[in-house]
């Protein structure tokens, strides 16, 4: 029997996909006999046709991969996407550095590790680029003589 015209009526009535319309198989000659909307939302209200329900995605493989993730795995050259410059701006480098230097600075000027011209000094060169790091500017200050 085809059952074409009743699914496509069902579908509109229960908003949902011909291919979620579900009709009970042992009441098959029932819903042919239903050509009208009205007969076809009788069949409805009685249980013959249902729509069935959605199918979801399931989120096993993503959890799976985030789990791996979290361990450190696909972390590989080959899943590198974007330059080194894309992936940590160079100008975000620079604030790092250049904060925790100034940090460092401050607390040696303020623990009388350094004098005020001392500070002013390294400050400016910490600002011209001339340490990469704290050690390095510690290194330098101890090789220069400007510690106390």
């Amino acid at each position: 029997m085809n059952l074409t015209t009743q699914k496509r009526l069902a579908a509109d009535i229960l908003k949902v996909g011909v291919n979620r319309i579900w009709i009970d198989p042992e009441r098959i000659d029932e819903v042919s006999r239903a050509i009208t909307r009205d007969g076809v939302k009788q069949l409805i209200k009685d249980g013959a046709i249902k729509a069935k329900p959605k199918k979801g995605i399931s989120s096993y493989r993503s959890k799976k991969i985030a789990q791996q993730k979290k361990k450190g795995r696909r972390r590989g050259p080959g899943s590198i996407k974007g330059a080194k410059g894309a992936r940590r701006p160079k100008k975000d480098e620079w604030m790092t550095t250049i904060r925790a230097l100034r940090k460092d600075l401050k607390e040696m000027r303020d623990n009388r590790e350094i004098n005020k011209s001392t500070y002013r000094k390294l400050y400016k060169m910490a600002k011209g680029g001339a340490f990469k790091s704290k050690s390095y500017m510690k290194t330098y200050a101890r090789d220069h003589d400007m510690l106390r």
